[in-house]
């Protein structure tokens, strides 16, 4: 496994955009500008203008980790033909994948991640594929044990026919590039198996009268015993057969704490690392589907390589999509931010860990250290106990691994591994071990992922952004309302949590081994969920001077300052739009939303970390929903692009902020403002910045008009019309007093 070539298996090329920096910099100038002017502009001061400085502080400070983040971008090349020339043998691989709810995450999405997994180019001998199911759900494996039998006739196909996208769901969206009478036949005939197991999988939901689905019985999905079952073996280890596909779903009671997908990853690690214990393992979420079949080569070149072999410790392929609305209406494609912010965190100590399509060291896991690499992974027996676990087949497994010991395919027992890996898999076995602290995922925040990169970097590692041409994986992006509002709250949630904990990034600057500038890159990303307040006070704060009638922007020549700033943001965001192929009506439609989500869902994060270390309540997991994509990759439908509400609380704070503004204007143009006595009373930049509020908020001014789900909640109009009288009654008693 060890690089014979003296040629670099994947080159690293940094680039500039001097326009890009030069037009940043010019925006950070003018942030400091503005704080200066209010600074010296001592006859203004004013309750507004207090708060507005305190703001306009915060969001300088977080244009200047975006400046931070972005100066050095980062492109990789690798090169899969010289690893393949490199190496005596490719290293074993184990495939991860997650699903916990088989409502909101629907079984044939899993199925075509599986599938996708299962049809890699790579010696499928050198494979073997892991569903964890958190919602111990018989639907689940009932659909893998189904989609196993359609692998036999699927894998062989794609590779005969050299298919670039492996996953059926999506590969039978189009039509084929080329055909000849053979080929059309087995296209048809593939077609058709293929809808025979979307309708079985549908309509045989409740099968679990006899044979393995006995073992689902009087099972719930928080209470339940062990669950792993091997659905395939590659019995004869040949490169060309199909992977093992093994089952598994981990004990839960309902007094023992599973540490949501982070639980779920470490029971995987532990299970494959008995069985087949291969020393790299790529985890993807259910509905990331294989785009490039080469992936793992890509990925390889980087972990393989003399250099990276001492300083990688994952390889993170970028989150994209496919099957997306036209002009992105609910923001959430992030087609800028992997472009230039990605690329940009790409360039420093490496990219975050994204919680899925990434490609880890086993050994890393593990929690070894890039100085224990040098020096030799040997740990004593009393280590592996404190550390591993009590289970002494694991012990040995953990040995192997960080000794760098491979174990052949043919030396494999599935059978008797499963027997022993139950153990391992129960609730209680991390009690009084370093799973979840020091080894494995650590436990601790609801984003996983990020606090996982983070203390990897911490010791000194390095990840590296791999971007294969095609693109490597490719995913379903959440629809509007509820689903991006659920998975947007749960980041900024843990991402707060992480920053309210020990292993906050700057202590891990000061006392470890995490580079300044990718502390700024953790900061610009945890800044997700402290921003949202300090945008919640200005929103409110231009209410305020509406109906006091006060000012907080500057005027005369001061005004220049914020204006000049509104235009040639506005200008630069829009070139990167263009410059991307994009639409001026999508750079809209993200800029809105860049305004809704993060009052919203960023908002109530930052609620729910109050009220946990104020130890009133813990955070919850939530899950994203997943949607089966439609039948087009663009999507004309009118309906599916609007935005849809329901009766949760993450839509109080956007209704209140826009009753706020609605009825702010309302008493400014009956004219109900009380007379200003300084002088320093409203203007044009306060209606402004009210007016381009309540435009940014239209789906919400829509949706107290609309019916059924595009209908905001008489419950959340009325909570949020309550909130808007009582700050509306403050201010009058303000200006009374």
């Amino acid at each position: 496994m060890a690089n014979q070539n003296s040629l670099p298996l994947y080159e690293k090329y940094w680039y500039k955009h001097n326009y890009k920096r030069v037009t940043e910099s010019l925006l950070f100038l003018l942030l400091l500008s503005l704080l200066a002017y209010r600074i010296i502009s001592f006859n203004n001061y004013s309750f507004p203008w207090f708060l507005a400085f305190f703001c306009e502080s915060w969001f300088t400070f977080s244009w200047f980790l975006t400046l931070a983040t972005q100066w050095n971008p980062a492109v990789i090349k690798t090169y899969p033909g010289l690893l393949l020339q490199s190496v005596k043998e490719l290293p074993a691989v184990d495939l991860f994948v997650t699903t916990a709810d088989p409502v909101l995450e629907p079984p044939i999405i899993t199925v075509n991640t599986v599938l996708s997994l299962l049809a890699l180019d790579y010696p499928s001998h050198k494979l073997a594929c892991y569903v964890s199911d958190d919602g111990c759900s018989p639907l689940n494996f009932y659909a893998l044990q189904e989609a196993s039998e359609f692998a036999k006739f699927w894998v062989p196909f794609c590779k005969k026919y050299d298919v670039q996208v492996r996953a059926p769901l999506r590969y039978f969206f189009h039509k084929p590039k080329f055909s000849t009478p053979e080929f059309n036949q087995e296209w048809l005939q593939m077609k058709d198996m293929y809808n025979h197991l979307s309708h079985k999988i549908e309509l045989d939901e409740l099968r679990k009268s006899n044979g393995d689905f006995e073992v689902f019985s009087d099972t719930d999905r928080t209470n339940h015993p062990t669950i792993i079952q091997v659905i395939r073996k590659n019995r004869e280890c040949v490169a060309d057969g199909l992977p093992h596909l093994i089952y598994i779903s981990r004990e839960k009671r309902p007094k023992h704490p599973h540490h949501f997908k982070a639980g779920a990853m470490n029971v995987l690690t532990r299970v494959s690392g008995l069985i087949t214990n291969a020393p790299f393992m790529l985890n993807v979420d259910c509905d990331m589907i294989v785009n490039n079949p080469k992936v793992i080569l890509h990925a390889l070149c980087i972990l393989l390589d003399s250099r990276g072999e001492k300083e990688v410790a994952f390889a993170q392929f970028p989150q994209q999509f496919y099957a997306t609305l036209k002009d992105d209406p609910f923001g959430n494609q992030m087609a800028i931010f992997t472009k230039y912010l990605t690329a940009g965190i790409a360039g420093l100590q490496g990219p975050f860990y994204g919680g899925t399509n990434c490609l880890h060291r086993r050994k890393v896991i593990y929690g070894i250290s890039p100085d224990n690499m040098e020096k030799g992974s040997s740990i004593s027996e009393k280590d592996l106990k404190e550390n591993f676990g009590v289970s002494k087949e694991f012990m040995e497994s953990a040995a192997d691994a960080l000794e760098g010991r491979a174990c052949l395919p043919n030396d494999i027992n599935i059978s008797n591994a499963v027997d022993i890996a139950s153990q391992v898999a129960n609730c209680g076995y991390e009690h009084a071990t370093a799973w979840g602290k020091q080894v494995g995922w650590i436990y601790g925040s609801v984003t996983e992922d990020k606090l996982l990169g983070l203390i990897i970097h911490e010791k000194g590692w390095r990840s590296e952004l791999c971007t294969p041409t095609p693109i490597a994986f490719t995913g379903f992006a959440p629809g509007g309302g509820p689903t991006t509002m659920t998975q947007q709250k749960r980041w900024a949630t843990g991402l707060l949590e992480i920053f309210f904990s020990k292993h906050c990034p700057i202590i891990g600057t000061l006392l470890r081994g995490l580079t300044l500038r990718q502390c700024l890159a953790y900061m610009w990303i945890i800044n997700w969920g402290l921003k949202p307040v300090f945008e919640v006070c200005y929103a409110c704060l231009i209410a305020y001077c509406i109906l006091t009638n006060s000012n907080f922007i500057p005027k005369d020549l001061g005004m220049c300052i914020p204006i000049a700033f509104f235009i040639i943001y506005k200008g630069y965001t829009i070139s990167e739009y263009i410059a991307s192929g994009l639409s001026i009506r999508a750079w809209w439609n993200n800029q809105r939303m860049s305004r809704i989500t993060p009052m919203n869902a960023g908002f109530c994060a930052f609620l729910s970390i109050l009220l946990k270390l104020l130890r009133i309540s813990e955070t919850v997991f939530d899950i994203t929903k997943k949607d089966l994509p439609t039948s087009k990759d663009v999507e004309d439908d009118k309906d599916v692009g609007r935005y849809t509400f329901d009766e949760s609380l993450v839509f109080l704070p956007g209704t209140t902020i826009l009753l706020l503004q609605l009825t702010s204007m309302v008493i400014k143009l009956l004219g109900l403002q009380p007379l200003s006595q300084s002088g320093n009373r409203c203007g044009p930049g306060e209606i402004f910045c009210c007016v381009y509020l309540i435009i940014c908020y239209w789906p919400f001014l829509r949706g107290l008009f609309e019916t059924g789900k595009y209908r905001i909640p008489l419950s959340t109009v009325s909570i949020s019309t309550i909130l808007t009288y009582l700050f509306v009654h403050v201010c009058r008693r303000i200006i009374v007093g």
